[in-house]
């Protein structure tokens, strides 16, 4: 059976989502034209690396060629759901990220998993004898949305533990950090510290403190 490419050039919409709660999501990447929608099961961390090799592009196309790019922005002017139905076509197995310098556009291409190791070669090239894909062309400013887009929904998920930084479940959480047991919340009775129970310095350490941004 001969392997299909699904193309879109220029597509009316071109973006990753989820379906399901923090903890149980699953991720997608659509494109979207003139009511033909194409939908791809993709990992979590495909779409965190998409994203990040997509501005990566950009930027090295706009040091090395002089590309008028714009800058990446964490502002995402697209927050509405995955168009439906969402049929997934495959589960994406690689990645392939290209510039078309003919007409400045960033090409992205999904293609199946395969029981097989992939043959590189097979990325971006039409040839009948390889996965299935989904090949989109971008304009710079759509892949710097894509990208914004696609950072937001990775980190919209479950918050990060304060210890471990592993994403923390709403009924509990295992943490390696402390064996594996879960922490619970410690009741505390109000006490009021009077002046003698300071100590010379009250800016002191006290443990557990921590200033990297994830509490």
């Amino acid at each position: 059976m001969a392997r299909a490419i699904h193309v879109f050039r220029s597509p009316d919409r071109f973006v990753s989502g989820t379906v399901g709660e923090p903890g149980d999501r699953t991720f997608y990447v659509q494109a979207v034209h003139d009511g033909r929608i194409i939908s791809v099961l993709v990992e979590k961390q495909q779409v965190a690396i998409l994203a990040d090799r997509i501005d990566a592009l950009l930027d090295e196309v706009g040091r090395r060629f002089g590309t008028p790019i714009p800058p990446a922005t964490g502002e995402v002017d697209d927050l509405q759901p995955l168009a439906t139905p969402i049929d997934a076509e495959f589960r994406v197995g690689t990645m392939g990220l290209g510039w078309d310098a003919g007409e400045n556009s960033v090409v992205v291409e999904l293609l199946a998993a395969t029981e097989e190791a992939l043959d590189e070669s097979i990325v971006l090239d039409d040839r009948d004898d390889g996965p299935d894909a989904l090949r989109v062309f971008l304009s710079t400013d759509a892949a710097r949305r894509f990208a914004a887009r696609a950072e937001a929904i990775v980190s919209a998920g479950r918050p990060p533990c304060p210890l471990c930084a592993e994403p923390l479940d709403p009924d509990g959480h295992l943490c390696v950090r402390t064996n594996g047991y879960k922490r619970e919340p410690l009741a505390l009775e109000p006490y009021d510290l009077g002046d003698d129970d300071l100590g010379d310095n009250p800016g002191d350490d006290l443990g557990g403190g921590s200033d990297d941004g994830r509490g």
